[in-house]
């Protein structure tokens, strides 16, 4: 991984750079697989090395294939800031607990209790779905209004302009029928994927990141091989703004509902007669919640960058 971090920063041709970055985030995944956050692998997969290879791939079409050359100097004073920040992080690990120590404080306070009360409390058995959608529900809402803003902010500076550029011709690749054939028996399986990662992170490495970020990439595959202007009557812009920011209301009203039936926000124990059904309840939202606006949001930054015509 350093070796390819390296490459990515000495490296002049942008399109290596961006494949590079592909690796980088492969290596990244293979990395958390090895340290059993299979999850988080799984994220870092579906986004890392999937859509956003193509979202680099997108920038790049509306710009040049190679870095322009810059003088070389050398400047001290960066290479000060980046040498004194290196050390200051150093330093900060240095009495950092080993990996998978034991006696280290996440495995002595927070730990235990999700590992040992969370099938009584949640009552589902993956406990990294416990965490995310129901302990530290609070930061998994900051996470998605932090991707729809992200969206917001690029279609608001680029546009959603019906233009379509050299990303993605009108016609897309239909000519190859190799492309058209493969696309059309790949894309229901992707979707069905999609949906069994949605409603299986209950139960295994799962959810709505991954399972959003999966069926947005069988829209894109459309859009690459059938064209954008196909794409767009497929999936409106305007229906799937709309599908981005229900995602967010959807778990956000959650919390609210858990309110009104005189539980905390992001309270799911009070949806049901029982706190466990709540509990799956309550998640099962939160996680379409999550897919909607993922999915939603990662189609309309391929919209946007198909789109944008450059000004004149």
């Amino acid at each position: 991984m350093t070796a390819t971090a390296i490459a990515v920063a000495r490296i002049d041709q942008l399109f290596a750079a961006v494949m590079l970055f592909g690796i980088y985030s492969l290596l990244s995944a293979a990395l958390f697989v090895v340290m059993d956050a299979v999850d988080v692998a799984f994220t870092e997969a579906a986004v890392g090395a999937g859509i956003a290879i193509i979202l680099m791939l997108g920038a790049l079409a509306l710009t040049t294939r190679e870095q322009r050359p810059v003088p070389r100097r050398r400047h001290w004073v960066a290479l000060a800031v980046v040498v004194a920040t290196g050390s200051g992080l150093i330093y900060g690990t240095l009495d950092m607990p080993s990996y998978g120590d034991p006696g280290a404080p996440a495995h002595l306070h927070v730990i235990p209790r999700y590992l040992n009360q969370s099938m009584a409390e949640i009552g589902i058995p993956n406990v990294v779905t416990s965490v995310l959608a129901s302990y530290r529900g609070y930061d998994t809402l900051g996470e998605i209004v932090v991707i729809f803003t992200a969206a917001v902010g690029v279609i608001g500076r680029l546009g959603v302009a019906p233009e379509i550029t050299a990303l993605v011709k009108s016609g897309g690749m239909q000519h190859h029928l190799i492309l058209r054939i493969t696309a059309k028996l790949m894309l229901p399986l992707i979707m069905v994927f999609a949906l069994y990662v949605q409603f299986h992170g209950d139960f295994g490495p799962g959810g709505g990141f991954q399972a959003g970020v999966i069926f947005a990439s069988a829209f894109i595959l459309y859009g690459l091989v059938f064209g954008l202007e196909d794409a767009t009557k497929v999936a409106p812009p305007p229906v799937v703004h709309v599908i981005a920011a229900a995602g967010v209301l959807l778990f956000a009203l959650v919390g609210v509902a858990g309110l009104f039936l005189g539980g905390n926000y992001l309270d799911y124990g009070v949806l049901a007669d029982e706190p466990t059904k709540g509990q799956h309840l309550g998640i099962m939202l939160v996680e379409l919640g999550v897919g909607m606006t993922v999915a939603a949001s990662m189609i309309s930054l391929f919209f946007a960058y198909a789109s944008y015509k450059p000004e004149e």
